[in-house]
């Protein structure tokens, strides 16, 4: 997907227009102004994180110790922890039967940065859960957060990486035991041409079911160690037609069988990895809140979480109130952006995160 060219009238109108709307939400309503990474990085500056009206922090489970989450809880904030799912990256390598299997009966390549993994391998999913209890066992959290919850494959970038996966003999025997149906014998290239010609559908249908399972054993687990934390979800913001509705047919992200377990959705709306003009955000989240017929102060909830991280391009601090902004759009009640650092290390965006948060945080 191309770049989008910038309107700066049109963005200082509109987002004036929508910081009103914003405003006039209640704390009630904006349950969570959140920041996405350590807040180490914001605390070596000499900020506390109700001094800027922050009052969730979600990090990455590896960088969680119970110094930082008794400073966050003692600042008043909420702790939920990313837990990066189905990423493969340093256990494929170590065990071959987890790596994902194209159509063409070969390993797949890493898309860009991320490294999938066959999401029905057995000894995997064991490694995975067993890390969650681990997790949970350890620490006092609000909440859980699913992060790289699809299929191998690359999202975040301008142009996506879209693998047919996962045709190893887990998938295959699974897929024909769910069914029912009796794959050919045959290569694995002969299998998965028979399976994408002759049952397509069945093929998309059970691959979303696998990624709810995931969905579904995480609350298990989460519910086990803590019934009143939240399992949330990072997930692909593309709507049902992007990329041919690449979104179900190649992630198997289904969000009506999702939305039967998950808490809380995350749409990554990364507007500059993805090219995007910063006012996608809100017609996006707008988009999403009637997708998901999301009501206000039902379960699921909606969370987006926004880029203030420069990369591939410099994100102005207009932008970023614009994105910040737009992620409080339809029925919205939290936002959070990409990531601590970023901000952190820049007086404009932090001065636009104390700016908004703050305003939202007092009536």
């Amino acid at each position: 997907m191309g770049n989008f060219s910038f309107k700066p009238i049109v963005l200082v109108t509109t987002g004036l227009v929508f910081a009103l709307s914003c405003a006039q939400k209640s704390t009630k309503t904006v349950e969570v102004r959140g920041v996405y990474g350590s807040p180490k990085p914001l605390w070596d500056k000499g900020y506390k994180l109700n001094e800027l009206g922050v009052n969730a922090i979600f990090v990455h489970s590896g960088a969680i110790d119970q110094a930082m989450v008794e400073r966050a809880k003692s600042e008043g904030a909420k702790v939920y922890a990313e837990f990066a799912t189905l990423n493969g990256k340093n256990y494929v390598e170590n065990h071959p039967e987890a790596w994902a299997i194209n159509e063409k009966g070969e390993k797949v390549k890493a898309a860009t940065w991320f490294m999938g993994v066959c999401p029905t391998e057995p000894g995997f999913r064991s490694y995975r859960f067993n890390q969650l209890r681990d997790l949970l066992s350890k620490f006092d959290l609000d909440g859980i957060w699913m992060d790289y919850v699809h299929w191998h494959a690359q999202f975040e970038d301008p142009e996506p990486i879209l693998p047919e996966t996962c045709f190893n003999d887990d998938c295959l025997n699974e897929f024909s035991a769910h069914t029912g149906l009796q794959i050919p014998d045959g290569s694995t290239t002969e299998k998965a041409k028979w399976i994408l010609t002759q049952h397509d559908m069945e093929w998309r249908n059970w691959r979303c079911k696998v990624i709810h399972d995931w969905a579904v054993e995480m609350k298990k687990i989460l519910k086990e160690a803590n019934p009143n934390a939240l399992l949330g979800l990072y997930h692909c913001p593309w709507d049902d037609e992007e990329y041919n509705g690449a979104r179900r047919r190649n992630l198997g992200l289904d969000y009506d069988l999702l939305r039967e377990t998950i808490d809380v959705f995350s749409p990554m709306v990364y507007h500059g990895r993805m090219h995007r003009d910063p006012n996608w955000v809100e017609e996006n989240i707008s988009w999403f809140s009637n997708r998901l017929n999301i009501e206000m102060g039902a379960y699921p909830k909606v969370w987006p979480i926004v880029q203030a991280h420069d990369d591939p391009s410099i994100i102005s601090k207009e932008e970023f109130e614009t994105v910040l902004l737009g992620g409080l759009a339809g029925e919205s009640t939290g936002v959070m952006m990409f990531t601590t650092n970023s901000v952190a290390k820049d007086e404009a965006k932090t001065g636009v995160i104390k700016k908004v948060y703050r305003n939202l945080s007092e009536e």
